[in-house]
């Protein structure tokens, strides 16, 4: 079974929603079945206008057709239908808050720290829009989509902790846990794009869309992909 070929298999809709390990979910929590391994969304996808019309971003890019190809971080990526994505921190003091937070809104909050963009959301705001623009005309398909390909392309899966044995510090080998994962490549990307708009004339909306572009290629050009690719050599080695 393919990535895009997802049964579905509850919704928060119906009756209350159950893992596999009979650990009841959040009624906003969808699960499927990808080739026999169960799959958690927390953020609904099935959300419609009164007028039953699909809810775009920023009026234009649809949600519906948007495939994230990593299980490991369905469950953590939210791409809740939403407008305009600005959440207000409503979900700042809630544990794992973070996964109910749109995609769109964690990438502009990256952009947001450090430097002269700091605090200025409404400008980041019209950044990412422009971005996505620029992607949808380089590459003809739905940026969400070249988004999230970025994003699973650009988040490590091992990185290298130091062990103290002995008073030697050793480095070892770990995986990265799914919320770190996406923490990290959303970090990248963000600071990607910053550095090539520094002392450029390059606009910062251009730098985010080719960086955007390179890591949903899996390009070395992109530094996201560059820096996994150096995160995992060296998790390699220290094995």
């Amino acid at each position: 079974m393919g990535f895009i070929d997802i049964m579905f298999i509850n919704s928060a809709w119906g009756r209350p929603v159950m893992s596999d390990q009979g650990q009841q979910l959040s009624k906003e929590t969808t699960v499927y079945q990808v080739a026999g391994a169960q799959i958690i969304e927390e953020c609904p996808r099935i959300v419609r206008t009164l007028s039953d019309e699909p809810i775009r971003l920023f009026g234009k890019w649809t949600y519906e057709d948007v495939v994230i190809r990593d299980p490991g971080l369905r469950r953590y990526m939210c791409l809740k239908p939403m407008i305009l994505p600005h959440t207000e921190g409503r979900n700042q003091k809630r544990r794992f808050g973070k996964e109910r937070m749109p995609i769109v809104e964690r990438l502009m909050n990256a952009l947001l720290h450090p430097g002269k963009n700091a605090g200025k959301k409404h400008k980041v705001y019209g950044v990412v829009k422009r971005s996505f623009d620029i992607i949808y005309l380089a590459t003809g398909k739905n940026p969400l989509q070249v988004l999230v390909d970025a994003v699973v392309n650009s988040a490590p899966r091992e990185e290298v902790t130091r062990v103290i044995y002995g008073g030697i510090a050793y480095p070892v080998a770990v995986d990265v846990t799914p919320a770190r994962r996406l923490d990290i490549a959303i970090r990248w990307l963000a600071q990607g794009a910053r550095e090539c708009a520094h002392n450029n004339p390059k606009p910062l909306e251009e730098c985010l869309a080719e960086e955007i572009i390179a890591a949903a290629a899996g390009d070395l050009k992109s530094f996201a992909v560059k820096h996994r690719d150096d995160a995992e050599r060296v998790a390699a080695s220290a094995r």
